[in-house]
């Protein structure tokens, strides 16, 4: 049985989680921005769990994703399109990359993993002008997802459909689940309003604002609207002014049109599973059952927890996905998931830009 660890680099927390044989002996949650500004202790994280006992695999920080690809063997322009950064661009993820540069010369066996647009399980016409339909992390919080159903409805990974929100700390994404395979999603730049981020932006926002850099992705959420940009969770549920709860029916009632829309590409979930940092909070899940019962009849809603303590769900899900790929437990549900089928770059259905334009836009040759 395989030791492997997953890694989820979220806005606010970077989150590692470790199995041996199936057993959780990792569980930890760094800082975002201390993890990226030092990366030699996230590394070091690493290397010492190594030298305790090899591991076989790693499922690190994969941004908007990439095909299955080993840390060691990717190029600058692997690096640009998982990450969706020029060199020298501020703002958003763009951190992640000198990480990754850390550990793809580390001892540690690193891959990246694949986001929701490259996964063939998603028909063609769900990703034209589409590029964040779900990053890595939100196709390794599915994975959890998953596994979490196969136990509680005692079943085959082919016999699960859902929808998931996934509700960061920042981003709100929506994934669309049927027959264990992912099938549809809006990611948090195309998706619903995020605590931090606005998330799907009007073309005439966009326009108005006369350039869209990186920063801007990463705010004009909920904490933005409600007037106190570094509000917590908490904060965001309980709102005291008009403000307040202005933002608080915005965020709500993406979430709630953001899971109704997905209906229609999974008509036979069987469930909305809420996960993330949001999902935690009594007041965001006791809201949108309520909501979530008025416009999908007849579904549950269901908290995904896991089987860690400190790390949130997406790293979970990585350490599932990394011990399936290296031969563990998980196979099933990363064949089911169609991890090792995942092709193409996170470019290919554009058409309101042209694929060419956007790789110059990213330094890509």
């Amino acid at each position: 049985m395989p030791r492997v660890i997953g890694i989820d680099p979220g806005t606010v927390s970077v989150d590692v989680c470790g199995l041996d044989e199936g057993r959780l002996f990792l569980d930890r949650s760094l800082p975002t921005s201390e993890a990226l500004a030092e990366p030699s202790a996230l590394v070091a994280l690493l290397d010492e769990a190594h030298r305790t006992a090899p591991l076989d695999l790693v499922a690190g920080p994969s941004g908007y994703g990439l095909p299955l690809t080993a840390a060691r063997d990717l190029t600058d322009t692997d690096l640009r399109l998982a990450y969706l950064a020029a060199e020298g661009e501020s703002g958003g993820i763009g951190g992640l990359r000198s990480l990754m540069r850390r550990l793809a010369r580390s001892s540690t066996p690193v891959v990246l993993t694949p986001g929701v647009v490259h996964l063939p399980s998603v028909p063609a016409q769900r990703k034209v002008n589409r590029v964040d339909m779900g990053t890595a992390d939100k196709v390794c919080a599915v994975a959890l997802a998953v596994r979490d159903q196969t136990e509680r409805r005692r079943c085959s990974e082919r016999d699960v459909s859902f929808i998931l929100l996934e509700m960061g700390g920042a981003f709100t994404a929506a994934i669309a689940v049927e027959h264990g395979r992912i099938v549809d999603g809006v990611g948090g730049t195309c998706g619903p309003l995020g605590v931090r981020a606005a998330g799907a932006l009007d073309g005439e926002v966009a326009f108005l604002a006369g350039t869209v850099p990186k920063q801007l992705l990463f705010r004009g959420g909920a904490a933005t609207i409600a007037g106190e940009p570094d509000a917590l969770a908490e904060a965001i549920a309980a709102p005291t002014t008009l403000r307040g709860q202005l933002a608080w029916d915005a965020y709500v009632e993406s979430s709630v049109k953001a899971a109704a829309a997905l209906a229609v590409s999974v008509p036979r979930a069987f469930e909305v599973i809420l996960s993330g940092r949001m999902a935690r909070v009594a007041g965001v899940r006791e809201e949108l059952t309520r909501r979530l019962a008025g416009v999908i009849a007849g579904r549950p809603v269901h908290v995904l927890t896991g089987f860690a303590v400190a790390a949130k769900q997406g790293a979970q899900g990585a350490a599932l996905i990394a011990d399936g790929l290296a031969g563990g437990a998980s196979a099933a549900l990363v064949d089911a998931l169609g991890i090792r089928e995942a092709c193409g770059t996170v470019l290919d259905h554009l058409y309101v830009i042209t694929p060419a334009a956007a790789r110059a836009r990213l330094g890509i040759a």
